[in-house]
């Protein structure tokens, strides 16, 4: 399998740089785009269509395809996989029936592979990650490869989209199957926050939305505990304070912890609203800011991945969230270029408002303040 990524800050840009990559007779059937709002998507998903190249798109809070990272660009990664080897599936929600939706995919994904694997696309904060992976695992088994990530919106928290080849949503899911017997992928999703704080009890949550945490209305203990100031309604920031700033752990029996950051407040009962589910009477604790060790343990995890699952890649897909941005600056570029380095193959990513994969012993999550990485080798 050959690969190829590219990036533009306009759509004559992508144009210029799609006709080059294809110059030497290059023909990609596939386009992992991640296109900030302000691009003109339709007219970039229009130029690949035009090429008979099939779409797996998301909205960002940035892209990348190096160590360098843009704002307000597009990034993709183009790969000319056989077109018997994968297929996209689009829904869009009218209804939260994330779980069956997700079991119909896997289904006839199920149906066209013998062993499918899943990259998956999110958009709208109400869209529960977890009940999607739940959902494929109960077809697929709880050993599926299934990775992805949540849609940003530059950081305007309002709408953000997933799309493919003559569709686009605001609340929808999107989901990429390959035939596993062709097209290998392995990922893994790694945090590095460190728990601050004692253990406390979600005295009440409803799925995603959480509302007490020892019986105080979850804003009001993050703001206590986080030293928050100007965490009201009229901040245009607050979103990116809950989310960048002492984010919830959620506690788990097995494996690593996983984030659930505040991503939508309800400013009625000051509850709010995380990418993953929360459940009554779960265990949560704070979180610290990430400092400089997080890097090193994000590229030594994909280092492992290197030499225990993927020795080899032709491609390679970085879901990192926004927050982890938002907190490390400039260092992030260092985590990126760490990442890239591991198989320097052809790479694209995108800063997430969520990322779905396997933490470090665990099961298949959603994630927050995260960095998932996906390699892809054909067979």
């Amino acid at each position: 399998m050959k690969a190829k990524s590219i990036k533009g800050k306009s759509t004559e840009e992508i144009r210029t740089v799609l006709e080059q990559s294809m110059s030497d007779g290059f023909k990609p059937t596939l386009a992992i785009a991640f296109i900030s709002k302000s691009q003109d998507r339709k007219a970039i998903s229009t130029l690949l269509d035009e090429k008979g190249i099939a779409i797996f798109g998301c909205t960002t809070n940035g892209e990348f395809i190096d160590e360098v990272t843009e704002n307000g660009s597009a990034a993709i990664l183009l790969m000319d996989i056989n077109k018997d080897y994968f297929h996209i599936y689009f829904h869009e929600f009218i209804q939260p029936n994330h779980r069956e939706v997700a079991k119909e995919i896997a289904q006839k994904a199920k149906q066209k592979f013998d062993v499918p694997c899943f990259l998956i696309g999110l958009s709208h904060y109400e869209t529960d990650g977890e009940e999607i992976l739940h959902g494929i695992e109960d077809v697929a088994g709880m050993q599926v490869n299934a990775y992805g990530g949540g849609a940003g919106d530059d950081y305007d928290f309002t709408d953000n989209y997933v799309f493919t080849n003559g569709k686009d949503a605001r609340k929808a899911v999107l989901c990429l199957a390959l035939d596993e017997t062709k097209v290998e992928i392995k990922g893994v999703a790694t945090c590095g926050w460190k728990a601050v704080g004692t253990v406390r009890t979600v005295t009440k949550s409803i799925g995603n939305h959480v509302f007490t945490v020892d019986d105080v209305p979850v804003l009001d203990l993050t703001i206590k505990y986080g030293g928050l100031e100007n965490i009201t309604p009229d901040n245009k920031d607050t979103l990116i304070e809950l989310a960048a700033n002492f984010p919830l752990q959620l506690q788990r029996e097995k494996g690593d912890p996983v984030m659930r950051p505040g991503l939508m407040v309800d400013w009625t009962d000051r509850s709010f609203y995380t990418s993953g589910t929360v459940p009554q009477g779960s265990k949560v604790r704070f979180s610290l800011p990430p400092d400089f060790d997080v890097m090193e343990k994000v590229i030594k995890a994909v280092e492992n991945l290197k030499a225990t699952q993927m020795s080899e890649a032709d491609a390679v897909v970085v879901f990192s969230c926004a927050g982890r941005i938002l907190a490390l600056g400039p260092l992030m570029n260092e985590e990126i270029e760490g990442v890239k380095n591991v198989w320097n193959a052809p790479m694209a990513g995108m800063f997430s408002n969520s990322e779905l994969g396997r933490a470090t012993g665990g099961n298949l999550e959603m994630h927050n303040a995260t960095t998932c990485v996906v390699a892809f080798k054909g067979k």
